[in-house]
């Protein structure tokens, strides 16, 4: 270490004792204050943010901070340092902050800027502050011991070359079973999106690797900062793939001293609005139709159910299914419950439609049919003879079931069942109105209704009738996160906007890794548009940080000749083994994999993946590993948790996952015989890979592994 480092270090070094030291005794104190149980709400909340502050004390000791940037005001002699960490201390002994909040306005400067001598600027409350940085440094602080000093610049030093030594260092390491927060080394087109303005919706396109999960969950921590005033973490959600996704995700908001924040995935939260009216449908099947190797896979049409009733036209004509039950669902004949006593039509639907017109429509009916009631009971009560009126009221009740059975009362499932079951139908829709609907769409949807069961799609047309019906009070959301989104419908979008007044959303995904052609969608625009221009944003992030320089080469080529709009991930530079292409011969690939998973255990990989074709295919891998006492974990479908260690799973499963090491199988000519579905998937399962992957085939290639392989992919033999 040479003597300016040596200088830095210890500097550095002295500081974090001091820092520690005041750490420490603010803990100290705060422990020796007696725990409070009684009943007293003030004395209660006295306590709960002594309990925080312990808490958040306690977890700053660990790792206090992780940088340090020294800056001038322009109207100030003096150059300030300034530590950032996960979480801002004051300190009692001088104007500046011991620890500066990672989210505070002044700390965007440590990750937007990246050098040069010019001015420097940041957004404060009261406008805009600029000055002058003099350092910029990455400190690695594990376990209270200072491990790590890397100065990125120095103002008047020449390049110091080493901007993404220290990404590169965090970069390189191995992962565990779960995500980690990325708050000392977020980048600054990472940082624009954290800090942008909060009612506005995002929609970010990043490749494989480029983090934008991670920017995502960063991002509530950051509104929930800058906004604590009008924002509250229990009215946020964050919607993801599945729930074995939410378990992997489940470490980062803690991290970031963030809790409360809803999780879940949109079948789940839609089941639950719906009162669990419907259940959902076995995928399985769906997913072995859609997924099967081979030159038989099916091919994509308009009349794709997904497709069709994922899209704002869906949307549309069933607000014009429920329009015309509104307008036409009212009896049109006077009521007349019994002799004497009339109450006319035209009174019925002044009721309904200019009384209770801003009701939803089953509270229209339920408050037009007990004002109704009411009006009878008031008739009766005119009826001074006890005789007669005792018949009267025998025959009231009668008329008055018969007339709220003929004012059909109905559910989200009954409603929708109408437009697809003609055995179904109470109402008599226009022709016109049911023609706009294919029919294969109908065929399918009908069968599986009657079942009470449904398909992903039907989700969100399901829980909008629902609103349209009872309303949608309580059920507001402060931000919304869509995780995947690719895989959304415009359809699930607008629904989603209903819950967010604000249109607040951090919408992602990657087009690139849209492998279910059989819904979501295949331009951004399609959720663009549906946020009005002043109130939307789009980012791109290209560069991806998760795989080594030769992985994202690899997957580039995968893709890049099989899609005209696939932009190529850009690689940081973080170099490592070529990507091994294995030809075995028939047969092999089971004991193959056998032998290197033991390999893989002796080595320094502590998660690794084998990634098949088919959910088959990883049972029976699975089973072998089992069967040769090689401990594993089977990914399916229904999974909920995510173990780590080893992991075998089909590839439509493993989106947003990461390895050390990954081994891909099957990679032939007929489980992916080629064209833009084959050459996603195989996108997706290589962009698992940090640092090795292992692409295996028995006999043929796939077409897609035909291409000049170059430097950063070897064929190897199968040998162990």
């Amino acid at each position: 270490m040479d003597s300016t480092r040596q200088s830095a270090y210890q500097e550095e070094r002295h500081h974090l004792e001091r820092t520690l030291s005041v750490l420490e005794s603010r803990l100290q104190e705060l422990e020796a204050i007696a725990r409070y149980y009684g009943t007293d709400f003030t004395e209660q909340a006295l306590e709960s943010a002594r309990e925080k502050a312990r808490q958040k004390l306690a977890k700053a000791l660990v790792e206090p901070y992780f940088g340090r940037l020294d800056f001038q005001e322009e109207d100030s002699e003096q150059k300030q340092p300034l530590y950032i960490g996960k979480s801002g201390t004051e300190d009692e002994d001088s104007d500046n902050p011991l620890v500066v909040d990672w989210r505070a306005p002044i700390a965007s400067l440590f990750y937007s800027f990246t050098g040069g001598d010019g001015p420097a600027t940041y957004v404060s409350p009261d406008g805009p502050i600029s000055g002058t940085v003099h350092l910029k440094r990455n400190l690695v602080v594990r376990n209270r011991e200072l491990s790590r000093v890397v100065d990125t610049y120095v103002r008047g030093s020449a390049n110091l070359g080493v901007t993404d030594e220290f990404l590169l260092y965090r970069l390189g390491e191995n992962k565990d079973h779960r995500l980690r927060d990325i708050v000392s080394t977020i980048q600054s087109e990472q940082d624009q999106i954290i800090r942008a303005p909060k009612n506005t919706a995002l929609v970010i396109q990043g490749v494989a690797g480029s983090g934008k999960t991670t920017v995502a969950l960063h991002r509530l921590a950051y509104l929930l900062y800058q906004y604590r005033e009008n924002i509250r973490a229990e009215r946020m959600i964050i919607f993801a793939p599945n729930r074995m996704f939410l378990d992997y995700i489940s470490g980062v908001l803690p991290e970031l001293g963030v809790g409360d924040i809803q999780q879940t995935t949109f079948t789940d939260w839609a089941l639950e609005l719906l009162d669990n009216e419907v259940t959902p449908a076995d995928p399985s099947p769906h997913l072995a139709y859609w997924f099967r190797p081979g030159p038989d896979r099916p091919s994509i049409h308009e009349q794709i159910p997904g497709l069709y009733k994922g899209s704002t036209a869906f949307k549309d004509l069933i607000d014009s299914a429920l329009q015309y039950y509104d307008e036409n669902g009212v009896p049109s004949q006077d009521y007349e419950p019994f002799p004497g006593s009339l109450l006319p039509a035209a009174t019925i639907r002044h009721w309904y439609y200019v009384d209770n017109r801003h009701e939803p429509l089953a509270r229209k009916r339920e408050r037009t049919l007990a004002r109704i009631k009411r009006w009878q009971e008031m008739e009766l009560d005119n009826i001074w003879e006890a005789h007669l009126k005792k018949e009267y009221k025998k025959k009231a009740n009668a008329k008055w079931r018969a007339f709220a059975k003929g004012w059909h009362e109905m559910t989200p499932l009954t409603f929708y069942s109408q437009l697809f079951d003609p055995a179904k139908r109470l109402i008599d829709f226009p022709p016109s109105l049911l023609a706009r609907i294919p029919r294969p769409v109908a065929e399918l949807t009908a069968k599986i209704l009657k079942k009470k069961q449904a398909m992903w799609e039907d989700l969100a047309p399901l829980v909008y009738i629902r609103h349209r019906l009872y309303g949608i009070s309580g059920l507001r959301f402060d931000h919304v996160v869509i995780d995947e989104a690719q895989d959304f419908s415009p359809f699930q979008i607008v629904l989603l906007k209903l819950h967010t007044p604000g249109d607040s959303f951090t919408i992602l995904g990657d087009l690139a890794q849209g492998i279910h052609s059989y819904q979501g969608i295949e331009q951004w625009e399609a959720f663009i548009e549906l946020f009005p221009e002043d109130q939307s944003a789009f980012y791109r992030l290209s560069r991806s940080y998760r795989s080594t320089m030769e992985i994202i080469r690899f997957a580039n080529a995968v893709l890049s000749e099989y899609s005209e709009s696939f932009r190529p991930a850009v690689p940081v530079f973080r170099s490592g083994e070529k990507v091994k292409l294995v030809r075995l011969s028939e047969g092999q690939t089971v004991d193959w994999v056998r032998k290197m998973a033991i390999r893989l255990r002796k080595g320094s990989s502590e998660t690794a993946a084998v990634i098949t074709r088919t959910g088959e295919r990883s049972a029976e891998i699975h089973a072998a590993l089992e069967a040769a006492g090689i401990p594993a974990t089977l990914i399916q479908a229904d999974k909920t948790e995510y173990a780590g260690g080893l992991s075998v799973l089909p590839v439509y499963l493993a989106k947003g996952l990461e390895f050390d090491a990954v081994l891909l199988l099957d990679v032939d000519s007929f489980h992916y015989d080629g064209g833009v579905q084959d050459a996603k998937l195989l996108y997706v399962g290589a962009t698992r890979a940090l640092h090795e992957l292992w692409v295996l085939y028995e006999e043929e290639p796939s077409p897609l592994l035909k291409w000049e392989i170059g430097d950063f992919a070897e064929f190897v033999d199968g040998n162990i």
